[in-house]
């Protein structure tokens, strides 16, 4: 086994040291980082790559990778160390397989209910180390770090330490998770490298194109390890594919949209995102944020234009329920338009954010378009992480943290936000008006 992982390892160091094309001469930063490669530590028995996220409003979903198949799947938890007057079964366990490659059994395990703002100690599968978690607050203020394309290299562990360094809430990932690119053991490496994070804060992504992985005929559908290692909450939420979903946490709605699923006027995303927005009461919950891979505006020459077709069927949407902002992943690279709808300024429209920049294996997207255009208020490629800090029910604060070096960041970028709910010149518009009393009169 160790052999093995030392091939796998060897192969992915080598592809990482190939020349970075995307080098600019006007904007230099440092080189992509070697790639890291965590092979198991633990007892075949004991739980692994251990992670949590929200279900409901107050459920937490306990995930983790057992190499036994005949372990329990229970969670014991309490509110002090070691002592666990609690637990819970409920939940489900699975695997698969990918070639050659069979999986571990993935357990996924509810517990609750939980109170807002508490840390608790919990165990997996009765036995291994005690892990512990807080859980979000109830009411403001809530914090949440925003990293997208993480991959898992040295600048990725360097934007991990750095999102650590400082107390936040939740996490919220717009794709890219491990950059296993069909290569399986990436999976559980990258799962071992983000435990220390994603085992104490509950972690919220969505997929990107690194998650499809489709093989003609055999593999046609895509998202097999995605969707059975990283399970969100899509049937709460009233979405029928673990690639959509929203969920609330202390007056936010959180959207999470697939950019590699259909999305056109006539598919399940669109008309699940019609009735998800129809369902938000802004009195309860005065923020919107919606997180998608591919970005729908992007002045970066990478992936220019891939998010056009999805932009023009979604962007209606978005603009006429007044979301507040829009986070994208997919360029790697630090982007903030002002408020923005169907390609000029509009003081009704999302701010929309790219921050593509966690630390994958592929390098920065160095390249801009010049002149800058009008409505991009700030960029620049660098590896970095961003957090959201939503004050009030009529105020947040977004700062964008570059990665200096291994041991610090410095925040480059920031913007005050006043919440569309707390707007007179704002209003939800008319047509998103009718279709709400539509959608209603059919529930």
């Amino acid at each position: 086994m160790a052999k093995k992982y030392s091939s796998l390892l060897l192969f992915f160091l080598l592809l990482n040291s190939l020349p970075n094309s995307d080098a600019s001469p006007e904007y230099s930063r440092p080189p992509p980082r070697p790639a890291i490669f965590i092979g198991p530590t633990r007892s075949e028995s004991d739980p692994e790559q251990v992670h949590i996220s929200l279900v409901g409003k107050d459920h937490m979903r306990v995930t983790w990778i057992t190499s036994h198949k005949h372990e329990k799947s229970i969670v014991e938890y309490g509110t002090s160390p070691g002592n666990y007057d609690k637990s819970s079964m409920t939940g489900e366990r699975m695997s698969y397989r990918y070639f050659f490659y069979n999986s571990g059994e993935i357990h996924h395990i509810t517990i609750g209910p939980l109170g807002p703002n508490t840390t608790y100690y919990y165990r997996c599968g009765g036995n291994g180390p005690e892990f512990s978690f807080k859980t979000p607050p109830s009411t403001f203020p809530i914090e949440f770090a925003i990293v997208g394309d993480l991959g898992q290299t040295e600048w990725t562990a360097s934007t991990l330490k750095h999102i650590g360094a400082k107390d936040y809430d939740v996490l919220l990932l717009p794709g890219d998770l491990s950059y296993a690119d069909t290569q399986q053991p990436l999976w559980d490496s990258f799962g071992r490298l983000v435990e220390p994070y994603a085992s104490k804060r509950p972690w919220m992504v969505t997929h990107g194109n690194h998650e499809i992985e489709t093989f003609p005929i055999i593999y046609r559908h895509g998202f097999k390890a995605y969707n059975s290692r990283w399970l969100m909450p899509y049937q709460e939420s009233g979405s029928t594919s673990n690639l959509y979903y929203s969920f609330d946490v202390a007056g936010c709605h959180v959207i999470m949209l697939g950019s590699y699923v259909d999305f056109d006027a006539q598919s399940d995303q669109y008309m699940w995102l019609q009735a998800d927005l129809a369902k938000v009461d802004r009195v309860v919950t005065p923020w919107i944020f919606v997180l998608v891979h591919v970005p729908w505006y992007n002045s970066n020459l990478a992936h220019k234009g891939e998010g056009e077709s999805m932009r023009k069927s979604m962007e209606e949407l978005l603009y006429n329920a007044r979301v507040d902002v829009v986070f994208a992943g997919h360029v790697h690279a630090y982007e903030r338009f002002t408020r923005v709808y169907d390609n000029k300024a509009d003081p009704c429209g999302p701010i929309y954010l790219t921050i593509g920049d966690g630390g994958n294996r592929e390098g920065l997207a160095m390249i801009f378009e010049n002149p800058s255009p009008s409505i991009s208020m700030f960029r620049e490629a660098s590896f970095g992480h961003g957090r959201l800090k939503v004050h009030n029910e009529t105020h947040a604060h977004w700062s964008w943290h570059r990665n200096n070096e291994s041991n610090n960041t410095f925040m480059a970028d920031e913007l005050w936000l006043k919440s569309f709910a707390s707007s007179k010149s704002c209003l939800p518009h008319e047509k998103f008006q009718e279709m709400k009393t539509h959608i209603k009169d059919e529930l």
